[in-house]
């Protein structure tokens, strides 16, 4: 069970900071429509929504790493 959490918060910590990259690197109007911040035909950039993404992507790489420590007696 351990292994399955680790594994699971690892991946989607690369998935939320691929997440914050994107909105940093497309504007608002060339985001996908399922995404938060998609406004048709804006050149507005989502810094705060990249930066959030970025620190729950390292957050849940902190959490991988604490979880996957030695255990204790």
């Amino acid at each position: 069970m351990n292994r399955t959490i680790t594994g699971a918060a690892v991946l989607l910590g690369i998935l939320f900071i691929i997440l914050g990259v994107v909105y940093w690197m497309v504007p608002a109007g060339s985001l996908p429509g399922f995404l938060p911040g998609f406004e048709a035909g804006s050149p507005h950039v989502h810094f705060k929504h990249g930066l959030g993404s970025v620190i729950v992507g390292l957050a849940l790489f902190a959490f991988a790493w604490f979880r996957s420590g030695p255990r204790q007696a």
